[in-house]
């Protein structure tokens, strides 16, 4: 592991590369599937389970509130046994990190319960918003307390169970907000009818909590229109116990697709393939678009670079995946032409501000960089600039620009250690490019 503030220069690979990789299971799954799996009835085993940052705060939180799991990280795997809707904890503090899914989805779960939860994290979660779940919840029945400033954590979620009924929400600013309320919906008293105007941001990523809890027994309505959204939970309905493979995480699949862009050659990544139901599989689409091939099964992805030097930019709206602005960001360091990333406006509030911290360490390397509201403008250098990226203690930050090291020297990225909030091996898996 490694040592956080430290250093890492990045050692350049020639390419063309000719790879196929493993990689560990999808955060955004395996937070989900933990949740389900403790409101389920029976056991559930996990497995192809991410242990990082964010997963390891979901497992404790659950642990804190009394639902029994077994964790075998050797073999990527956690048995959890189901409270069947009836939270055992009433009096528990949770501390969750910088992880969102975490915060987000427990303030929804112990609503559930009978009693007082206090949810807290670090300084920047105390600046990322939840106050639109909140609204929600209280909508619901769910007396929830600030502790400090309205709309933020840390608060207090003092629970008697959920309602059920009618809510709305105008344009949340994380998808996630709406993930937490489905999933915890099935418990309410009675059916809850949720409507979202204005645009669903990161909309994928309500479909993979939806093909999560069908995974699990419970189904919803749904009908998503272009700026409107309805989706009914009827109830009762209950989470089932079963064994459960989380794929394997598309979101950190992008840095490896994005080497061969970068490097040429070709690169496959293994067990996430068409039938991924996780959005940010189609960030292959996007390499397409700038010139490089894609090839894709049930279970495989692959990207083979183009040839030298026609790589091209892209003008692209990436609101369904924002996630991977960054990596997009770092491949068109090495196009022919301006690339403009749209529609992100919400990376502003994630780990750090994405959209400042991309200005600022593009133009470390070179690059002319456009800053707006939502997005930005990179004109590639004509020659990369070596340079000491900062990373924000933002894991995407370190993964997405040591990209930049296997093409250029002198690429150095300080706090390697950050990518343990969801792929804590990264650095080693990149070495794996180097000995095809």
């Amino acid at each position: 592991m490694l040592e956080r503030m430290s250093g890492l220069m990045i050692t350049p690979i020639q390419g063309p590369l000719d790879a196929q990789v493993s990689l560990p299971g999808s955060k955004s799954i395996t937070n989900r599937a933990l949740l389900i799996a403790a409101l389920a009835d029976g056991e559930s085993r996990l497995e192809g389970v991410l242990f990082a940052d964010d997963t390891r705060h979901m497992m404790a939180a659950l642990e804190a509130i009394g639902i029994g799991t077994t964790i075998d990280e050797a073999n990527a795997r956690v048995k959890v046994a189901g409270c069947g809707g009836g939270l055992p904890g009433s009096e528990i503090d949770l501390y969750c990190g910088n992880s969102g899914t975490t915060i987000r989805f427990c303030a929804a779960l112990v609503s559930l319960g009978m009693g007082s939860y206090l949810l807290d994290g670090t300084g920047r979660m105390r600046e990322r918003p939840i106050g639109p779940l909140v609204d929600m919840l209280r909508r619901l029945g769910v007396r929830i307390e600030y502790l400090q400033s309205d709309g933020y954590p840390p608060l207090t979620v003092h629970a008697t169970g959920l309602t059920g009924g009618q809510v709305s929400v105008t344009s949340p600013p994380s998808s996630q907000m709406i993930s937490a309320l489905l999933m915890a919906a099935p418990y309410a008293q009675s059916d809850v009818f949720l409507s979202i105007q204005g645009a669903l941001l990161s909309a994928p990523y309500v479909t993979m909590t939806l093909k999560v809890m069908e995974s699990f027994g419970v189904s919803v309505l749904e009908n998503v229109e272009e700026d409107h959204a309805r989706y009914v939970v009827a109830t009762p309905q209950r989470y089932r116990g079963r064994h459960y493979l989380v794929e394997p995480d598309a979101s950190n699949a992008s840095y490896f697709l994005a080497a061969a862009a970068i490097l040429g050659g070709r690169v496959t990544v293994q067990g996430l393939g068409s039938d991924s139901i996780q959005g940010d599989v189609h960030f292959v689409d996007v390499l397409e678009r700038m010139g490089c091939r894609a090839g894709r099964t049930p279970t495989d992805l692959t990207v083979t670079g183009p040839a030298e030097g026609t790589l091209r930019g892209i003008d692209i709206d990436l609101n369904d995946m924002p996630d991977m602005a960054q990596t997009l960001a770092v491949v068109a360091l090495f196009a022919k032409g301006e690339t403009r990333i749209r529609n992100v406006a919400n990376l502003r509030l994630k780990e750090t501000d994405r959209l400042t911290a991309l200005a600022s360490e593009l133009g470390k390397l070179g690059a002319d960089v456009e800053l707006y509201e939502d997005g930005l403008t990179i004109q590639p250098p004509a020659a990369l600039r070596p340079g000491s990226i900062d990373t924000y203690d933002d894991h995407r930050m370190a993964m997405s620009f040591a990209l930049a090291g296997l093409a250029r020297d002198g690429v150095v990225i300080n706090d390697p250690g950050c990518v343990s909030k969801t792929f804590p091996h990264y650095f080693e898996h990149l070495e794996l490019l180097r000995q095809t």
